[in-house]
């Protein structure tokens, strides 16, 4: 057996988690204190999804030989992202102290306290890490976010043009770099990046959406199915714990104006929940539902709402075709923050209300226009999202053949720390 561990992991490394887990297994049966069988035993069950699995195993392998500081830093990246934030701070503290010249480590603490909310912590832990390797362009890129995340847009510059200088393919760090630009009203520096990295993929929707967005040219009635999935996908990991963060609200609005219409929890409507996401408003919602199907452009965002058990289907698909093919389906349609991706509206709202039974609701969110010119009726925001006047979406929804129309003022979540404006509008089936 002294040859199975390597075939284990390279196994793991080329992707075959199955026959790789299988291995891990037989290794274990055979040797059950064999550390290394343990531990990466747990970091597959984390990529797998399985992260009260990786924890148990990642927790044991550091009981069989506590000397590894990545072993530490591996048990903080599963508790980050289950959000058990405490404990993941204990795992990264206790790796940093055993290695305290890993720049790695560090860059995951400033992860942690960002998550935190401590963000004076964060900065310190990134710093340090720069100090130590100043060619890591993911802390430049996480450092560069901190600062734009404070308003230092002017700081987060210098940060994110090192990350592209180290790594020119890094997507993320280009895309934060022309939305820094752009906050800091320096437009045609903005389109330049956008326009580079356009000309190096012309096929990537993501530099062609924020390039309309940063110049007011060619914007699109609604964001290309191919940019969300792939915006979408690219953050599914992080999802729930940035939202965490940022204070984000549209699902608990939504699920309050469920319960204002629905009363005393009873699985009475058949729910659709159109743009679900990670599955934040599942369980919110899964009390009033006596069937609740959940659907989504991003797959990767859809695996992360399986494991929360309330949805009777998730389904990979575009929201409008969808709602057009479901004739009188639904009795309740919600959708949080999700016509934030469309500027027309016309076509989805007369899709929800054939989707609807009579009588059925719809109730979804869109961030607020204000100001500027009135006939604006909705404008794409330097951050990809489109904000729309209240009293145009007001009439999109008579035009569909809605009644009892609402719309609530809210705030959506909080960005810079300062709120982020929305509507919160209810449409009934007449």
């Amino acid at each position: 057996m002294k040859d199975a561990l390597p075939i284990a992991m390279q196994l793991h490394q080329n992707g075959h988690m199955d026959a790789a887990q299988q291995m891990y297994e037989r290794i274990l049966r055979l040797t059950p204190r064999q550390a290394n069988a343990v531990h990466f035993l747990g970091v597959l069950h984390h990529q797998m999804g399985r992260s009260d699995q990786a924890v148990k195993h990642i927790r044991r392998s550091i009981e069989l030989d506590p000397k590894v500081p990545d072993w530490h830093n591996n048990l903080g990246n599963v508790l980050l992202e289950s959000k058990r934030l405490a404990e993941a701070a204990d795992a990264y503290e206790q790796a940093a102290e055993m290695s305290p010249g890993n720049a790695t480590i560090l860059n995951n603490l400033g992860a942690l306290r960002r998550a935190q909310e401590r963000f004076d912590e964060a900065e310190v832990a990134y710093t340090k890490a720069l100090a130590l390797d100043a060619t890591r362009p993911e802390a430049h890129n996480n450092l560069g976010n901190l600062l734009r995340l404070q308003g230092r847009t002017q700081e987060s510059l210098q940060h994110f043009c090192e990350a592209l200088i180290l790594n020119p393919k890094q997507h993320h760090a280009r895309k934060m770099l022309g939305i820094a630009y752009y906050t800091l009203r320096r437009f045609d520096e903005a389109a330049k990046v956008y326009r580079e990295w356009l000309a190096e993929e012309p096929d990537n929707p993501v530099p062609k959406h924020y390039l309309a967005a940063c110049t007011g040219q060619d914007v699109p009635e609604r964001a290309d199915d191919a940019y969300v999935a792939n915006t979408f996908d690219e953050f599914a990991d992080s999802f729930d714990a940035n939202l965490e963060m940022l204070t984000y609200r549209a699902p608990q609005h939504v699920a309050d104006v469920v319960k204002r219409l629905g009363g005393t929890p009873a699985k009475q409507w058949r729910v659709l929940d159109a743009g679900c996401g990670t599955g934040l408003c599942g369980p919110l919602i899964a009390p009033y539902a006596q069937r609740l199907v959940g659907i989504d452009l991003s797959g990767q965002m859809l695996a992360k709402a399986q494991p929360r058990q309330v949805y009777d289907e998730l389904i990979k698909a575009e929201l409008t075709a969808f709602l057009q093919s479901q004739h009188q389906a639904h009795d309740l349609i919600v959708s949080a923050d999700t016509l934030c991706y469309f500027g027309k509206l016309e076509a989805v709202s007369q899709a929800a209300r054939r989707a609807l039974a009579p009588g059925g609701w719809l109730i979804f969110t869109v961030e607020s226009l204000d100001g500027g010119d009135a006939a604006e009726q909705y404008h794409l925001n330097p951050h990809g999202r489109y904000s729309h006047r209240k009293d145009h979406v007001e009439h999109v929804l008579g035009q569909a053949g809605f009644a009892h129309i609402g719309a609530e003022a809210i705030h959506l979540r909080n960005e810079g720390g300062v709120p982020v404006p929305g509507w919160l509008f209810t449409a009934q089936h007449p």
